[in-house]
């Protein structure tokens, strides 16, 4: 279960060190292993981080989606289109391509927020944007009505 939010540095190539509370849950060890993880682009201007056993399921279904309906083939041309395997370093680190830190605006200043089954990566300005929006709505969203903490 990944939850929490980070704020991270991208090192100037565009690397990524995965925090370390968080690497038992992304490989398993205590070290890093030959086991991939996926990063893709989320509609949202995000970018999503998986384990590969994870991203799986997820993969197959959008593959499933009509391929003759312009409403899916946006979706598949996001999640499938900008879908990269990448791997844990022996530092830790994960390498974001050129052109999936240009789809998210990626600059040094990042944040890394759990979602439970995946971890989403937020140009760090856009992330406080989002949290500022949250904060501002008096209302919850249909079919929140009943929910309390």
């Amino acid at each position: 279960m990944f939850q929490g939010a980070a704020a991270l540095s991208l090192d100037a190539k565009g690397r990524l060190t995965v925090p370390s509370r968080h690497r038992d849950a992304l490989q398993g060890t205590s070290s890093p292993a030959a086991s991939s993880l996926v990063l893709t682009a989320h509609p949202d201007g995000c970018l999503l981080l998986y384990p590969a056993s994870a991203w799986e399921p997820i993969r197959a279904r959008v593959m499933g989606f009509p391929a003759l309906d312009a409403r899916f083939s946006v979706w598949k041309r996001l999640l499938v289109g900008f879908a990269e395997e990448v791997e844990i370093d022996a530092a830790w680190r994960v390498l974001i391509s050129p052109e999936l830190r240009k789809f998210a605006n990626l600059e040094k200043p990042v944040m890394l927020v759990g979602q439970g089954s995946h971890f989403e990566i937020w140009n760090h300005d856009t992330w406080e944007k989002q949290l500022q929006q949250l904060t501002a709505q008096t209302h919850l969203p249909p079919g929140m009505e009943d929910f309390a903490l």
